[in-house]
């Protein structure tokens, strides 16, 4: 008898070949691959975005009106801080996803959010500080409030081409779909808050009077930035129709409803609950607590990540 050589030994082994020269690496659920450049302009406004979210709800929540333009109430320079603020945690989240899919619900409207705020300080610019002449931190805070947003604003714009210069590949099938009771609320909840943002942003001069306390038009169109990127968000969700696809979203949903509850408590004063604008913010901001707090705990009984739960399909 002979003796079984190296070659017949090996020969059911298996062959691993290297990807191809140029082939962009795969995910663990397809789609394409989270630029460096996304995850790297997330933790960037998550750090700038939480410092001065931080500097403006709190100076405004001790009745201080302290903003880059001239407010007449101290409570809309505090929700636009707290909306920076509440959208922290979100962002810090984006860095641990692999695909664009996972975050594009968070990272789109981020990118309103810079280009839109820019844009309405540079329409407003004779409401800034810098322009009217107030305190020297005022002014210098005004300067520095519209050169970051500019360079944010680039860089988002960026990073969001580059992103979508990346190859896709199949996804896996959706893990974790939204109930069908779910998608009712959602779409109301979106339209709502898509609907008031482009009002407020496009006739301030209109819009301006339904909201439930004194507002200036810098002011008014700023909270329709932030109303307009709400509204985007929750719709993206609605049309991803996947849980998996949407935790940054989830944790930025109900930390951005929480900060502006305590905003809104702590200059209850100053809004007019009982008007009908009044009574419209409790519904939809208590919306976005309840979406998210019901997301997360949904996301949680649903099943892992969908890379395995069934093949392929696009996203």
């Amino acid at each position: 008898m002979t003796e079984p050589t190296d070659a017949s030994m090996t020969a059911e082994e298996p062959v691993v070949r290297a990807p191809a020269a140029g082939a962009p690496p795969e995910t663990a659920t397809g789609g394409r691959e989270l630029a460096v450049g996304t995850a790297m302009l997330a933790s960037t406004v998550g750090v700038v975005g939480g410092l001065t979210g931080t500097l403006l709800a709190v100076v405004n929540l001790t009745g201080h009106t302290f903003g880059a333009w001239q407010s007449p109430a101290s409570l809309s320079p505090g929700l636009i801080g707290a909306a920076m603020l509440g959208v922290v945690p979100g962002l810090f989240a984006v860095g641990r996803a692999r695909a664009w899919e996972e975050v594009r619900t968070l990272v789109l409207p981020l990118v309103v959010v810079l280009v839109g705020l820019f844009a309405v300080s540079v329409r407003n610019g004779g409401e800034l500080q810098a322009v009217r002449g107030g305190p020297l931190f005022l002014v210098l805070f005004s300067l520095g409030w519209v050169a970051v947003l500019g360079l944010l604003g680039l860089g988002a714009a960026v990073c969001l081409l580059r992103q979508y210069l990346k190859p896709a590949r199949p996804r896996a099938k959706r893990a974790v779909p939204l109930p069908g009771w779910s998608k009712p609320v959602l779409a109301v909840l979106g339209s709502a808050w898509f609907g008031i943002g482009a009002g407020l942003l496009v006739l301030p001069g209109f819009w301006a009077g339904l909201v439930p306390w004194a507002v200036g038009r810098a002011d008014a169109q700023a909270l329709g930035v932030w109303a307009l990127a709400l509204g985007i968000g929750v719709l993206g969700s609605l049309a991803e129709d996947d849980l998996d696809r949407t935790r940054p979203a989830l944790l930025a949903l109900p930390g951005v409803a929480l900060a502006v509850v305590v905003e809104l408590a702590g200059h209850a004063a100053q809004v007019h609950w009982g008007s009908g604008g009044g009574l419209a913010l409790l519904g939809m901001v208590g919306g976005l607590l309840v979406a998210g707090a019901t997301g997360r705990w949904l996301l949680a009984r649903g099943p892992g990540r969908g890379a395995g739960a069934g093949g392929p399909a696009p996203s």
